[in-house]
């Protein structure tokens, strides 16, 4: 089967959005619910997190017959997911697959 770069970039694209969107919620919305009593921020950071992260895992596990990529870096990049910065360091071994 043929690799698909276009559904590769997708799956960089999401990982990268999805691991931003961890750092706002931890960064940015949970420190303006408890230091400023702000929960609705942690509300709505935390939905579209959520969202992304499920996203994330399903297109990972697509990928593997669509782009294909192995099912070793499916799994990693969907537990590097639920770690901070942890999308950010998988993503090294995407972008060696979209340049190959």
């Amino acid at each position: 089967m043929a690799a698909d770069p276009t559904t590769l970039h997708r799956l960089r694209f999401l990982s990268l959005t999805e691991g931003t969107s961890t750092l706002i919620l931890f960064g940015i919305a949970m420190p303006l619910k408890y230091f400023a009593d702000m929960p609705l921020a942690v509300s709505i950071a935390g939905s579209v997190h959520g969202f992304l992260f499920v996203s994330l895992v399903v297109f990972a596990w697509y990928c593997t017959r669509k782009v294909p990529i192995s099912i070793k870096t499916a799994f990693a990049l969907s537990v590097a997911a639920v770690f901070p910065f942890g999308p950010f360091v998988v993503d090294r071994r995407l972008r060696e697959l979209e340049q190959a």
